[in-house]
């Protein structure tokens, strides 16, 4: 299938996960690397980098090999092709990053039960194809992504007057320290998750709204 009706559906596919269907902020999803690693931006970013790979590479093998899959092992199969890529994304960022590498510790091993990429690979890229999953696993991962940068940054600034490392106040600056504690974490994903929901909230009345407008005679 291809032509603008294909490339309609691609592109809601990958915009879906950004904002309407953001993993962290709409579903909940991966909330414990949302709220023990994102105490500054660039531990946010890593992470969320690290996912994507993961997702987007899963993703794509799971759909190039659904049919191949036998259904009695579809989830072990699953388990083990995310923790091929985890095991590569574990030793780029190591060699890449190391100091960021030792500040995220096991929770990038942890990206193998993280229930977001499992998830997609049994819900979407095992009964879709290879164009679709793509779509689908780069807009969650963007959205994931985007939700630990947001979080680690609101953190970072607050908790310490800094953005990727680089002061922004003066010296006269008092930073809130509970924002880079684990406390921190709760109070900013419960903001951010009540500002997505209030949103969300806002859409659907507007959308009735018009529905009903619409409707009227």
């Amino acid at each position: 299938m291809s032509g603008p009706a294909a490339d309609g559906g691609l592109r809601a596919e990958l915009l879906k996960g950004i904002a309407r269907q953001n993993p962290v902020f709409v579903q909940a999803l991966g909330l414990c690397p949302a709220l023990a690693v994102t105490n500054s931006a660039i531990n946010g970013l890593a992470m969320g980098l690290a996912t994507l790979g993961v997702l987007t590479a899963s993703s794509l093998l799971v759909s190039a090999l659904r049919r191949a899959i036998p259904g009695q092992v579809r989830i072990s199969t699953y388990i083990v092709i995310i923790a091929t890529f985890v095991t590569v994304a574990d030793f780029t960022l190591q060699a890449l990053a190391p100091a960021v590498h030792r500040e995220l510790g096991a929770f990038i091993s942890l990206i193998v039960v993280n229930c977001l990429i499992l998830g997609r690979a049994e819900a979407f890229a095992s009964r879709n194809r290879v164009a679709a999953s793509l779509a689908d696993a780069v807009g969650m991962g963007s959205g994931f992504l985007l939700a630990l940068l947001t979080i680690g940054a609101v953190r970072e600034v607050l908790g310490r007057g800094a953005l990727f490392g680089q002061p922004l106040f003066g010296p006269r600056f008092e930073p809130w320290v509970v924002m880079v504690l684990p406390p921190g974490g709760f109070l900013v994903v419960g903001t951010l998750l009540l500002v997505f929901a209030r949103f969300a909230e806002a859409r659907r009345r507007a959308a009735a709204r018009l529905a009903a407008g619409e409707e009227a005679p």
